[in-house]
C-alpha cells in the first residue's frame, strides 16, 4: 500500500475523478487549495495591487492504494497531460507507507 497525492487545477476536477474511477481508486479524500507559482517581478508590478498575490483555485486528492491502481492512474494522467493546451498539468506523487493501522 502506498500514499498517492494528486494536485490539479479546479478546471480538471471532473477529469481526474474519472481517471480515479478508471484506475479502480474508489476511496480517496480531497480538499480545495490555492496553487501558487513564482511570478516574474515585471508581471507583479503591473498589477493594481502589486503586494497581493492571487492563487489559482486547485484541488488536492489523496488515497491509500495499491501499486497496480497507481500505475494505471499514472498512465491516464500522462496521456491527459500530453494533450493539454494549458500550462497546468495534473501532478501526482507516490509516498511509500512504512507503518499503518
Amino acid at each position: 500500500m502506498k500514499l498517492l497525492i494528486v494536485t490539479v487545477v479546479e478546471e480538471f476536477d471532473t477529469e481526474i475523478l474519472q481517471m480515479f474511477k478508471k484506475a479502480h481508486i474508489d476511496s480517496y479524500s480531497g480538499s480545495d487549495i490555492d496553487g501558487y507559482k513564482n511570478v516574474a517581478p515585471m508581471v507583479r508590478t503591473a498589477s493594481w495591487f502589486p503586494s497581493e498575490k492571487g492563487g489559482v483555485e486547485s484541488s488536492l486528492f489523496f488515497s491509500f492504494t495499491e501499486d497496480e491502481n497507481i500505475d494505471q492512474l499514472f498512465g491516464l494522467i500522462k496521456e491527459f497531460n500530453s494533450k493539454m493546451e494549458t500550462n497546468n498539468p495534473i501532478k501526482a506523487v507516490v509516498v511509500p507507507i512504512e507503518k499503518s493501522i
